[in-house]
């Protein structure tokens, strides 16, 4: 009797075991607290020797210049600083519980999942041995008042934490692993779910996404710049990094050269036929998203390096310490830092990085322009994202110094902090009265219903699911990059898309960020069509300087699906109240398009395997928008959480004056392209489609944010 109360958890999973563990084997041996802490240890061990490994190949390869494209892309998709140090807790935790599967199979016939055999006091020993208790640390927030935190803690100040950097994505539906923990769906080769087996992704991206060169059909109702500013969003809200590791927790195995199937490695098979690459034993190399800790919860969950609010961290970081590097702490004006060697024609360049070595010094060669520091490490990726990250930087500084001028009194730190609080109103406004409706169209007031107000039962977090279903835009991406001179006339020679990664010494040399921003403003994006997804330079030519592959961006789209343990198609649609199709007839009207329901059959055998992404992407667009219907419900439910979710949403009351809601409302992307660059003629609605000099005005006549409500009399600061 006394047993059954000391032992209660440990008594009931021996029962429920006792069909598949042998009789004369005692679990509780193998399951001892010393046996449980040596796993720790062990798994340490492990990881850390995986991490120096990959960090010293890096290094070498980046000293010895032979860092392929898709490492340099890597190379920012790495965790830093705090994200780091939660992700190394993560992989402490799943290694540990791999290392107590290993040992126990011997003794539990069959598969098993070793939570199963865990009590809740041993995971919980597990998760604070490996440092996860860490992550959840008590956070006072009696501090906190009139301005957001860097991290995004303490904004729901009942749950701090809540939608804070470094923290799980919420999951809006169970996660749904091949093994119902952590292994993705098309791990095990043939291995069926609802009764079929999962298809190659790179198969999928063949038959489905693949189309024939010809005449690129471009939006003639949406600019290039709708495209941009999705990606500038985006990564201001979410960012999922690989794991550190990019050698195998097994040994030595490299993820990138390799295509054995060893965490964190997940290569992407080549399907037979495949019409580029022939040798069907090579793979597309893929490593795993780092995991998160969550709440000592066994089952894999993805982390979010960045807060989930829509609060400028794409301009001022979501972590303390790269949020005071951006800073000018030279003088009391509230500045961000800016470039000290070069300047666009008296504007200011953001400061560079100086890594001890930089990609994109590699890729600039002669010029010797290294990286960009921003507050989004993947901000040298595309050059009219840097331009992007550059315009806003430049926009915080006029914002200061106006501020300043009207209120000498106040001394960087409140310069600073309200500049901030501006910036990221603006960013706010911006997307939800002019970019939404765009791309949401009629299901707008669906999804998005006027503000009532914050919320502080709504949970702002981004879910898994938004990471996956916001790459929507991966379809709007034309091949190559243009710029536009003064005239608005083309400025020779186009650039190949896959030609500038990292090329950030091109904004430096030739020209400035005015030619992308003119080109961004006055040329279409690609449309999205059931017959051209995705350009073949981000399906194939993407990094094909890369000896042994290409680089398949939708392939990988998929696969990072499989990775998130997201659900299928199915369950989505559920989700949203939408109809749910069971076969080939109802996909087919859902689609509205009976050959490509036909090939997703073919493929997948049911749509319920379908993978999220490409099966939202596939859907004919909600009227007046630019996604489907189950693209528009995810989209739409993301941002009316993080809306409402959000004690500091400019409209909130008491976060701004009337007066300065008054002033807020005017503001205009085009108006900060005006007040930041030497462009003189701007397009009034910059999201849709224009040809200069249609549709485009002189700067003149685009509204000026008026800063005079923000003038304070100095008996007020007292009071504060």
């Amino acid at each position: 009797m006394k047993t059954e109360i000391l032992f209660p958890g440990l008594l009931v999973v021996l029962i429920l075991f006792q069909a598949h563990v042998s009789s004369s084997y005692d679990l509780s041996k193998e399951l001892s607290d010393a046996t449980l802490l040596s796993s720790v240890s062990e798994a340490k061990q492990i990881v850390d020797s995986a991490y120096k490994d990959t960090r010293d190949r890096i290094k070498k390869n980046l000293e010895n210049d032979v860092l392929t494209p898709i490492e340099l892309l890597r190379y920012f998709k790495q965790p830093v600083a705090g994200t780091r140090a939660a992700v190394r807790a993560a992989d402490y935790m799943e290694t540990t519980l791999t290392l107590l599967k290993e040992k126990l199979r011997w003794a539990v016939k069959g598969d098993f999942n070793v939570t199963d055999v865990l009590t809740p006091a041993q995971l919980g020993m597990i998760f604070k041995a490996s440092g996860c208790d860490q992550q959840n640390e008590e956070i006072n927030c009696e501090s906190s008042g009139h301005y957001r935190t860097i991290t995004g803690k303490c904004n729901n100040r009942k749950n701090p934490l809540l939608g804070a950097s470094n923290r799980a994505l919420a999951r809006w539906l169970p996660a749904d692993y091949e093994d119902g923990v952590s292994v993705p769906h098309g791990w095990t080769e043939k291995k069926r779910s609802s009764g079929f087996p999962f298809p190659l992704v790179r198969k999928v991206s063949n038959e489905i996404v693949r189309f024939p060169p010809g005449q690129l059909k471009l939006d003639q109702q949406r600019s290039l710049m709708f495209m941009q500013w999705g990606q500038f969003i985006d990564h201001d809200l979410d960012f999922s990094p690989e794991t550190p590791a990019r050698v195998t927790f097994s040994g030595k195995v490299d993820c990138h050269t390799s295509c054995a199937k060893q965490p964190p490695c997940f290569p992407i098979k080549i399907p037979p036929n495949d019409p580029r690459v022939k040798n069907t034993r090579d793979c597309l190399p893929f490593i795993r998203s780092a995991p998160a800790c969550d709440g000592g919860k066994a089952i894999r969950e993805q982390i979010n390096a960045l807060t989930s609010f829509l609060d400028g961290s794409v301009v001022y970081g979501s972590e303390v310490p790269l949020a005071n590097k951006l800073r000018d702490r030279t003088n009391q004006l509230g500045l961000l830092a800016v470039n000290r060697n070069f300047t666009d024609r008296g504007m200011a360049y953001m400061p560079f990085d100086y890594m001890s070595k930089d990609p994109c010094l590699m890729v600039s060669k002669g010029a010797k322009i290294p990286c960009f520091l921003a507050g989004d490490s993947r901000a040298n990726e595309m050059l009219e994202l840097a331009c992007m990250h550059t315009l806003f930087v430049r926009e915080h500084n006029r914002l200061a110094r106006g501020l300043k001028r009207l209120n000498p009194h106040w001394n960087g730190e409140k310069l600073y902090q309200e500049a901030r609080k501006i910036v990221g109103a603006m960013i706010q406004i911006i997307t939800y009265r002019d970019y939404l409706p765009l791309l949401l169209g009629t299901s707008l007031q669906k999804w998005i219903p006027c503000y009532q107000g914050y919320n502080e039962a709504v949970d702002p977090r981004i879910s898994n699911v938004f990471t996956l279903a916001f790459r929507f835009a991966h379809a709007s991406i034309p091949p190559s990059v243009g710029r536009l001179n003064q005239n608005y006339k083309p400025i020779n020679p186009k650039l190949q898309l896959s030609k500038t990664f990292f090329g950030v010494w091109r904004i430096v040399k030739e020209g400035g960020i005015d030619p992308f921003l003119r080109n961004l403003m006055a040329s279409k994006a690609k449309l999205m069509t059931q017959k051209q997804m995705v350009v073949d330079e981000l399906r194939d030519r993407l990094f094909e300087q890369v000896e042994r592959i290409g680089f398949d961006l939708p392939a990988l789209n998929m696969q990072r699906c499989r990775d998130h343990g997201l659900p299928g198609y199915i369950s989505w649609r559920q989700f949203c109240r939408l109809s749910k199709p069971r076969g080939l007839k109802s996909l087919a009207r859902v689609l509205k398009n009976h050959s490509l329901a036909k090939k997703f059959m073919q493929l997948y055998g049911t749509p319920k395997n379908i993978d999220i992404w490409i099966g939202a992407l596939a859907e004919p667009f909600v009227k007046g928008g630019r996604v489907g219907p189950l693209m528009a419900c995810l989209i739409g439910t993301q941002f009316r959480k993080i809306r409402d979710g959000d004690r500091f949403w400019w409209e909130n009351k008491g976060v701004f004056t009337p007066q300065q809601r008054s002033s807020l409302a005017k503001i205009s992307l085009s108006r900060i392209i005006c007040d930041n660059t030497h462009i003189s003629k701007v397009s009034r609605n910059i999201f849709q489609a224009n040809s200069y000099p249609h549709s485009f005005v002189s700067c003149n006549q685009i509204p000026k944010l008026d800063l005079r409500a923000w003038k304070s009399k100095k008996m007020e600061e007292s009071t504060e």
